[in-house]
């Protein structure tokens, strides 16, 4: 008999759109065939975060850093969200932030290459853990199966760094890839090298876990090949 295919199997294609403009999480998700749009908010992290902090001020307790860059992510997923209802488009909107922390100390991108030096002297030989916080907000039309819920989570890793020299730490940031990224470095680009090993998701490494935003996906009843099939 011919295979018939079970009708609870099929699903919608849903479009995503991924609210940043970081070229690693854009191809995190094109490898694992899904094709977003990028629209790319215009928030004011500093602000975001000075009212993060003033919310858990006071409830006396301090910002963690878990929940510093699930801000930050909501903030952009929202804002991104009001450009996608404008544009009357029918999608989910993802969006991300990663900070490093060390010490218990948080750090995004470094401001210079001093800083760049700075941070990499700092971390050489040690580990830190990288938070990439996810915020998904559905904006579909009702009739695309759209519920309005707006979620999050944050993916944590800890990276183990290579004991590097001056001189190969020089070398690195004078490619200039540190500055552009959280942390000062990448695992999946001229940084490699240097992370001898992580402890979780390597793809929240990169700035967007694959495996949380499909968890994410399945509190809205969405399976992840609906992003798939979208092409």
């Amino acid at each position: 008999m011919p295979h018939t295919s079970d009708p609870a199997s099929v699903h919608p294609s849903v479009h995503l759109v991924l609210g940043s403009r970081s070229p690693a999480r854009l191809a995190t998700l094109a490898a694992a065939g899904v094709t977003p749009t990028v629209v790319v908010s215009d928030v004011d992290e500093p602000a975001v975060l000075a009212g993060a902090r003033e919310r858990a001020a006071a409830l006396g307790t301090p910002l963690e850093p878990v929940d510093a860059v699930l801000a930050l992510a909501q903030a952009k997923a929202e804002a991104v969200t009001r450009q996608v209802e404008e544009s009357g488009v029918s999608a989910l909107v993802v969006g991300c932030d990663s900070m490093l922390e060390i010490d218990g100390e948080v750090v995004g991108k470094p401001a210079d290459a001093d800083e760049a030096r700075a941070r990499w002297r700092a971390m050489r030989g040690r580990a830190a853990v990288l938070h990439s916080g996810h915020w998904l907000v559905d904006a579909r039309e009702a009739d695309d199966g759209g519920t309005g819920a707006t979620l999050g989570a944050t993916s944590s890793t800890t990276v183990h760094f290579a004991d590097v020299d001056d001189a190969e730490i020089d070398a690195y940031v004078a490619t200039g890839e540190p500055l552009h990224v959280a942390g000062a470095f990448t695992i999946d680009g001229l940084g490699g090298p240097y992370v001898e090993r992580i402890e979780g998701d390597h793809h929240g490494v990169v700035g967007l876990s694959l495996p949380l935003l499909r968890e994410l996906l399945g509190e809205l009843d969405v399976p992840w090949r609906a992003l798939r099939d979208a092409g």
